[in-house]
C-alpha cells in the first residue's frame, strides 16, 4: 500500500487479517449441481461466513473472541428477533442455468444483482425444459396459481410431445431467421422473440444472506412451483454448508415458525387459560419448552406469555 501513498494505522485493532473463508464452501466453488433436465446451480464466489455476521452484530474487530456456543447463541438471537443488517454482511454469487419461465418468476426477488445471458449478442443453445410425466397436472380448483390432480400417462405423453414439437419448431425458425447465409438474416434481438418460454437461459445472481433466506422461505415451501423449488432445494443444501448455525436458526424461527394474527392470538389465549385453570403449572411449561429445544431464556419468555396477559412471542 506504500506504493499508493497510503500509510496504515498502527495498533492492535488494525492488525492485518486473513480473508474470512469457509472450507466447506471453498471445496465446492465452481462445481455444478444438476437441476431439472438441463439446468444447474454453481457457486462462483462468496463473501463472509458466520463469523462475519457475529462481528457485525458486535461491532468489533477480529473474530474468534467468543466461544462457538456463544456465537451460535447470538446468531439464534438475531434470527429470532428478526435483525437483518448483520446477515446482509454475507453475500454469495451463483451461476445458474434455468428455463426462461422460471427466470421470470425468480426475478421477482428484486434485492439481488443479476446479469443474464443476452440473446441480443449471442445465439441461444437448442435446449429446452420438458417436465417429467409425474409433474404434469391439471389446474388446481382451489389454487389459481397451482397444480391439481395428476393427468393420465397418455395425456402426460401427449403434453410432452406437444411441448417438444413446439420448442423444436420454434427453434428451427429461430435458426433460419438468424442464418447469415439465409434469405432473412434477421437481427438476433428480433429472432429471439419467437422462442418458447421453456428455452434455457443462464445468469449470474448475487444476493446477500438476509435476502437469500427470504428467497428460500418462499421457494422451498411446498406451495412454490415445482421447477423453482428444485433450484431452491439445491441452494438450501449449499446454505447448510456455508452457514450451518444460521440455517438451523432460520429453520427454527422462520421456515417452520408461524406468526399469529391478533384474532388468532385471542384463541391461543383462551386455550392457554383453559389449560392453566385445569392445573397446568409454570414449572411444567418450562420443562415442556426446554424438552422441545427452547433455551432457558426462551422457555422463560414462553412461560411468561402463558401465565400473563401479554402477547405470546412468535417467530
Amino acid at each position: 500500500m506504500k506504493d499508493l501513498g497510503l500509510t496504515p494505522i498502527q495498533g492492535e485493532k488494525f492488525a492485518h487479517q486473513a480473508r474470512v473463508s469457509s472450507p466447506q464452501m471453498d471445496d465446492i466453488l465452481g462445481l455444478g449441481w444438476p437441476v431439472l433436465d438441463h439446468g444447474f446451480v454453481r457457486v462462483v464466489d462468496y463473501m463472509g461466513n458466520e463469523g462475519a455476521i457475529v462481528q457485525a452484530a458486535r461491532v468489533s474487530y477480529g473474530i474468534g473472541t467468543q466461544s462457538v456456543s456463544e456465537d451460535r447463541g447470538l446468531l439464534r438471537y438475531l434470527m429470532r428477533h428478526r435483525h437483518s443488517s448483520p446477515f446482509e454482511m454475507c453475500e454469495i454469487k451463483f451461476h445458474i442455468k434455468l428455463p426462461i419461465f422460471i427466470a421470470r418468476q425468480w426475478i421477482r426477488h428484486r434485492m439481488a444483482s443479476v446479469n443474464e445471458y443476452s440473446a441480443r449478442y449471442s445465439i441461444l443453445a437448442n435446449e429446452f425444459y420438458l417436465p417429467a410425466p409425474e409433474h404434469i397436472a391439471t389446474q388446481s380448483k382451489s389454487n389459481k396459481q397451482g397444480r391439481g390432480e395428476m393427468v393420465t400417462p397418455e395425456v402426460a405423453q401427449d403434453v410432452i410431445d406437444l411441448l417438444r414439437a413446439d420448442a423444436e419448431r420454434n427453434f428451427k425458425n429461430y435458426e433460419d431467421m438468424i442464418n447469415p447465409d439465409g434469405d432473412k438474416q434477421l437481427a438476433r434481438e428480433l429472432a429471439r422473440i419467437n422462442l418458447t418460454l421453456n428455452t434455457y437461459t443462464e445468469w449470474y445472481w448475487k444476493i446477500d444472506l438476509h435476502n437469500l433466506l427470504h428467497f428460500l422461505r418462499l421457494r422451498v415451501d411446498g406451495h412454490a412451483q415445482f421447477e423453482i423449488r428444485a433450484y431452491a432445494e439445491v441452494i438450501l443444501k449449499i446454505l447448510m454448508a456455508w452457514v450451518p448455525s444460521v440455517h438451523e436458526a432460520w429453520e427454527d424461527y422462520a421456515f417452520h415458525a408461524h406468526t399469529f394474527s391478533r384474532q388468532e392470538m385471542g384463541v391461543v389465549r383462551l386455550i392457554t387459560d383453559i389449560a392453566v385453570k385445569a392445573g397446568l403449572t409454570r414449572p411444567e411449561v418450562l420443562n415442556m419448552a426446554q424438552e422441545h429445544g427452547l433455551s432457558g431464556r426462551e422457555a422463560r419468555i414462553f412461560a411468561d406469555a402463558v401465565f400473563s396477559d401479554q402477547k405470546m412471542v412468535t417467530a
